[in-house]
């Protein structure tokens, strides 16, 4: 019996993702009596979000099912500071024209998980920008600096760990935790925002919010975090061996997408039903009792459910049926991912691990070669050994493709133009 009396915190403590909340009582009683308005803020250090930051976009999706308003907060302002919380250096400084384009880029994926609108209940998408950019300096240092203690500022963990391992904090990072905190204050002046989400990094910079925000006058505000989560072997959520599993579809297809939630570690599974996918909690509690090799059903559905929320269901289904023609039939399927290569370096001749570094199966031809050694390559479906191997003309099959394999669940489909 859950001891939460609002259906989103029920919802959130059953699927696992609480880790800490401000005032649970008093946010609980709020949630349950009125819409409430609450954000998750994200800045645009890349062209798309990865997988990390799905649990929070996911947050964000039951506070509207279960009847609120939510906020996805792009950080048009914040993005050109740089978050250091617990980072081992300085970010690097973007120019104002690639923060705009990576947050246009970014907010493509939301309106697959949020629904937007002019409703009560309608997400917005706002850019801290908007106010961020035209703030006066001596006014804001006035208004808002005054409000913070330097020595509890330092208190931090997230300034601590710079400061313990004698790596540089600049001012301009400093300053990026009285924004964030300002952003809450701002947020509940304009949209009567009274709830800020994020991970667990981010409680230090959420409750300077709050008490910014008790100090300026705002009503009661209030932190939710959840876990910073890693796989069951240690690895950090939204890294795959060969990079960011980004969710944007122009960076990552959906059969790679797929294939991520596929490889899953038994050990997940049933956490990763909760955190990820919409199932009842009845279907997850039977799925996640199945074992052996009824085990490998259940991470199929896992990955389906998760790509078609992102994607959508018909091309999650086709990505489960490409990965069942490529591993069950050993098939050619043209819903591989595809590499263009220019014909005429093919008809010259390219060395197969520079092949496997252009497709992206490898990030060098050190990690390429390491492959061939280890028996991992095959070209259509056929072993190679030697690490001299020239791919020409000769390996083009019928379909005008050459398959390039990486163990038995990365392909790539090479294609001369």
């Amino acid at each position: 019996m859950s001891k939460f009396k609002s259906e989103f915190l029920h919802t959130l403590s059953e699927r696992g993702f609480i880790h800490q909340i401000s005032d649970e009582t008093g946010l609980d009683d709020l949630l349950n009596k009125e819409i409430v308005t609450a954000y998750i803020g994200y800045d645009p250090t890349a062209p798309s979000l990865h997988a990390g930051s799905l649990i929070q976009i996911m947050m964000l999706h039951w506070f509207q099912k279960t009847g609120h308003r939510p906020i996805s907060l792009m950080g048009g302002g914040t993005g050109m500071v740089g978050d250091p919380s617990f980072k081992d250096e300085a970010r690097q400084l973007m120019t104002v024209q690639t923060i705009e384009d990576n947050i246009a880029s970014i907010k493509r994926c939301f309106a697959n998980y949020l629904t937007y609108g002019e409703g009560p209940r309608d997400a917005l998408m706002v850019n801290n920008g908007e106010w961020l950019t035209k703030i006066n300096y001596l006014e804001f240092l006035r208004d808002v600096g005054r409000h913070f203690s330097v020595n509890r500022m330092l208190s931090f963990d997230s300034v601590k760990t710079r400061i313990d391992r004698e790596q540089s904090l600049s001012f301009l990072e400093f300053n990026y935790m009285i924004l964030q905190a300002y952003d809450f204050v701002e947020l509940n002046k304009r949209y009567d925002c009274r709830l800020q989400m994020g991970g667990s990094d981010q409680w230090g910079n959420i409750v300077n919010g709050i008490d910014l925000g008790h100090r300026m006058g705002t009503p009661q505000l209030y932190a939710l975090t959840s876990p910073l989560l890693t796989t069951a072997s240690g690895a950090k959520m939204g890294k795959s061996l060969s990079g960011a599993v980004w969710l944007n579809a122009d960076m990552l297809s959906a059969y790679d997408f797929w294939q991520y939630w596929r490889n899953t570690e038994d050990a997940d599974v049933a956490r990763f039903l909760k955190l990820y996918t919409t199932l009842p909690m009845d279907e997850i509690a039977r799925l996640s009792a199945l074992a052996g090799s009824e085990i490998n059903e259940v991470k199929k559905i896992l990955a389906t459910e998760v790509t078609a929320i992102l994607h959508g269901r018909a091309a999650a289904e086709q990505a489960a049926e490409t990965a069942r023609k490529v591993f069950e039939e050993g098939a050619l399927d043209s819903n591989l991912p595809t590499v263009e290569i220019a014909t005429s370096e093919i008809e010259a001749g390219i060395g197969l691990l520079a092949l496997f570094v252009k497709a992206g199966l490898a990030a060098s031809n050190g990690e390429a070669r390491r492959h061939v050694q280890g028996g991992a390559v095959r070209i259509n479906d056929v072993a190679v050994s030697d690490e001299k191997t020239v791919i020409g003309s000769g390996e083009v099959k019928d379909g005008g493709v050459i398959k390039l394999s990486l163990g038995k669940k990365k392909h790539v489909l090479v294609k001369p133009v």
